[in-house]
């Protein structure tokens, strides 16, 4: 007896990985009216609601799973099942899906919901995915999860996506295999669809998460979108921050690969701006351009009487957007 008992805490240790995880499940129009109080009451501790689909679509028991989640007492977040076959469309979608939460309180990261790939390449459906979770944390200022079965991640999702916790769906399996994934660990773990809990009629997928899934675990961070010429190690001089500390925040895989247009992570408060030192052939028009301003806010920002002149190693002030 004894030593089944030591075979099955093992067994339980090697299922979680470094984080200890909680116990969950999600749930959509599909589950019907759920009791959550039974559902906590037989051990549910964390709960992700499908909130909307596509560009416009919104979830018809989105409204009434989130009072009653929350009534319950239950830790809970939200997903969006993505149709977009594009960046532009994925882009579309996240805004529809901010606008949902933005007026909500929730405890868990959101979440994309990343299944409609088919007749996708590799680099198109990375490039979908990540413009949705660019667009959503652009607008929410929270780090998105991403939600995929270990195939799909394994055969259509590039690296670039590693920057973004992993919720990985693989059933009926001791653990995850993340072999061939842009991802060492997974934040949530779908382990089965046939999942049976108090106050669900029927079956509902069940999950573990760890506790990365929780927002109140996120640091004092701003936002910065990569531009061309950026290193790790050039932004963190820049924002007194470290290398280290970019690559745990950010969870970047290679230290010395980041991407133009990837959104980072960086410890602490946002400047007002940053400086920048002329080079030969510049100009506030083309500064402007390059960094998202207009010439009235740097003439304005540093007191500048002529905006057709500006000196080769001239140091001016430039806004952080």
């Amino acid at each position: 007896m004894l030593k089944k008992l030591l075979s099955a805490l093992l067994c339980a240790l090697f299922l979680l990985p470094s984080a200890l995880a909680v116990d969950g499940m999600d749930v959509s129009v599909f589950q019907g009216d759920i009791n959550f109080n039974a559902a906590r009451a037989d051990g549910i501790e964390c709960v992700y609601i499908r909130s909307s689909y596509g560009q416009s679509g919104v979830d018809e028991t989105f409204r009434q799973n989130y009072s009653r989640a929350s009534a319950a007492g239950l830790s809970f977040g939200f997903y969006h099942y993505l149709e977009a076959r594009t960046p532009a469309a994925a882009r579309l979608e996240a805004e529809h899906f901010a606008a949902l939460l933005r007026p909500l309180t929730y405890d868990c990261r959101p979440a994309l919901d990343f299944e409609n790939y088919r007749s996708l390449d590799e680099a198109q459906a990375t490039a979908v995915a990540l413009a949705f979770l660019q667009r959503t944390e652009e607008l929410l200022g929270e780090r998105p999860m991403i939600y995929a079965d270990t195939y799909t991640a394994s055969t259509r999702l590039e690296d670039a996506l590693a920057a973004y916790p992993y919720w990985a769906a693989e059933w009926d399996v001791e653990t995850p295999d993340l072999t061939g994934t842009p991802w060492t660990d997974w934040t949530g773990w779908q382990y089965t669809d046939r999942g049976l809990v108090s106050g669900v009629n029927g079956y509902v997928d069940r999950d573990r998460f760890t506790d990365g899934v929780f927002l109140a675990e996120e640091e004092a961070a701003f936002l910065y979108t990569v531009r061309p010429g950026d290193t790790l190690w050039a932004l963190a001089i820049r924002y007194g921050t470290t290398v280290d500390a970019l690559v745990r925040l950010n969870h970047i895989q290679n230290p010395d690969l980041i991407y133009v247009g990837q959104v980072l992570r960086i410890p602490g408060q946002a400047p007002e701006y940053e400086t920048y030192t002329v080079r030969p052939g510049d100009t506030l028009w083309g500064l402007s351009i390059r960094y998202g301003t207009t010439v009235a806010e740097l003439v304005e920002l540093n007191h500048i009487q002529n905006p057709d002149l500006i000196y080769v190693n001239q140091v001016l002030r430039i806004p952080v957007r």
